[in-house]
């Protein structure tokens, strides 16, 4: 039997976000799918100068409670780097833009059939970074990400120096993610899409309605899949065509998750 849950039916502005009393009686048959920076996180200088807040701790918690278990982080960031910015606290992901994933806060990671980048390749990806001291370079394990928000006049002879590697090796299945202020190279074949999908096959999400809550283009495959889940996904600081609704800030969707706590009237 399908969920009823309040959901626009036209495009996307910042009021078609289900008021939380519509699903406060029905979290128990949801899944709460969380991207984290830009989305759950504000946005920092650098990825690791990422905060917390304290009060927003006590609410993903009291949230994987009464969903019992079905609330998973789904990110760029490996498994490991999940749990460093949220330490103490492990939590259900989809981490590496779904190379790995895990089902429950004390279970392990486990990788997704997910290749990983060959290492010659990566080698030379990894010395873009040497174009200006403010690129940031992050290796994820299975992709590799160079940040330019300190550096914003590098981005493009970065994405140049990619276009010209991928060129010289046109047989090699690379995807490049353009994010917010960084680029970001990945062996194709796997996308935050593939992670959700396989996610949802297993207690507890199984059989539950997806919530997804998405701010950048690496986000837009998880958008896409909510019909055929029969879900419902959300953009934050932007319009998408592919979403039911949008927040403005991080700041806002932490609220409305902290509103879903409270009791329904």
């Amino acid at each position: 039997m399908t969920t009823k849950i309040e959901q626009p039916s036209k495009p996307a502005t910042s009021n078609q976000v289900p008021v939380p009393g519509a699903l406060v009686p029905h979290l128990d048959k949801c899944a709460l799918l969380l991207d984290i920076d830009g989305t759950l996180l504000d946005l920092a200088p650098t990825p690791r100068e990422v905060w917390v807040p304290p009060e927003f701790e006590q609410t993903l918690k009291n949230l994987l409670s009464r969903t019992s278990g079905a609330l998973a982080l789904v990110s760029g960031r490996s498994i490991n780097d999940i749990d460093l910015i949220f330490a103490p606290m492990r939590l259900p992901a989809v981490g590496g833009h779904g190379a790995e994933m895990r089902l429950s806060g004390n279970g392990d990671a486990v990788a997704t059939q997910a290749p990983p980048l060959d290492p010659e390749l990566k080698s030379r990806l990894a010395a873009i970074a040497r174009i200006s001291p403010g690129i940031l370079l992050e290796d994820k394990g299975y992709s590799l990400a160079l940040h330019y928000r300190l550096a914003p006049h590098t981005e493009k002879a970065i994405y140049e120096s990619v276009a010209a590697i991928r060129a010289e090796n046109p047989d090699a299945p690379l995807e490049v993610l353009p994010g917010k202020a960084v680029c970001e190279i990945k062996h194709s074949g796997f996308t935050k899409a593939t992670g959700v999908l396989e996610l949802m096959k297993y207690a507890p999400f199984k059989g539950r309605r997806p919530i997804f809550i998405g701010d950048d283009v690496t986000d837009e495959t998880v958008f896409a899949i909510m019909p055929e889940l029969d879900g419902l996904a959300f953009s934050v600081g932007r319009h998408s065509e592919l979403t039911a609704g949008h927040f403005d800030e991080p700041r806002d969707v932490r609220n409305w998750l902290a509103r879903l706590l409270e009791p329904s009237s």
